[in-house]
């Protein structure tokens, strides 16, 4: 499959168009930002990872009933995904209290939630993806009503999903961040699933296996992105 001109770049993939007008080429990238892109930095060998990673679960996801834009890899960086028109909407998974969440309702980091919290951000990198609601989505057609409804069901379904599966590695899933787009018309699953858009504890130390290594100057940020693709592996 032939890459053709560049459609995107953001802050951790770039996007390209290819000869076949249904699929797109996305790469990896290694930059690393926080706090909405004003702290910015490298992580070695982190686009191969988050490749790597995002397609393993996109798979598992598969298999078990959620659609996602995920074809296939085709090198250690470059996976081809199904041409998606995303949906303006970052949508967050929370199950423990942790990150901006604490802070706002003044919690503990590390409180476990009654229940599992969807929040939704208005995907916009100039006004720095402000937190929204379902009023707000509705009222400026991001998206229809039915819409919501499929990602509401996709997001807590695949919560589930992936609250066992990294259990099953010694992983706690604290929270992450879904994207989905439309392809032929119907709600899919988009973006990436990576130690960039989750937060992962060591499920007995809670160790932080995430890119808050990166916001929180923790160290050996290289080292335990590996060590969490390992143990999905």
């Amino acid at each position: 499959m032939d890459k053709k001109e560049m459609l995107y770049e953001g802050k951790a993939k770039k996007v390209f168009k290819t000869d076949d007008e249904k699929r797109y080429l996305v790469k990896y990238k290694d930059d690393a930002t926080a706090f909405n892109g004003v702290k910015k930095g490298t992580i070695v060998g982190k686009g191969a990872i988050n490749n790597k990673m995002s397609a393993l679960l996109f798979k598992i996801l598969e298999e078990k009933g959620i659609p996602t834009h995920f074809e296939e890899l085709i090198s250690d960086r470059e996976m081809v995904v199904k041409a998606v028109e995303i949906l303006p909407i970052e949508v967050i998974v929370r199950n423990v209290a942790a990150g901006s969440l604490a802070k706002r309702l003044g919690l503990d980091e590390g409180t476990k939630m009654e229940t599992t919290v969807l929040e939704y951000c208005y995907k916009n990198d100039d006004l720095g993806d402000p937190m929204i609601n379902e009023y707000h989505i509705k009222a400026i057609n991001l998206a229809t009503k039915e819409q919501l409804e499929v990602v509401e069901e996709y997001a807590l379904k695949i919560n589930d999903i992936l609250v066992k599966f990294f259990k099953e590695r010694n992983i706690n899933l604290i929270d992450f961040k879904l994207e989905f787009g439309l392809y032929d018309g119907k709600v899919i699953l988009a973006d990436e699933i990576s130690p960039d858009t989750c937060r992962l504890w060591d499920l007995k130390t809670n160790k932080k296996l995430d890119k808050d290594r990166f916001r929180r100057d923790l160290g050996d940020v290289e080292a335990v992105y590996e060590e969490v693709l390992d143990r999905l592996k």
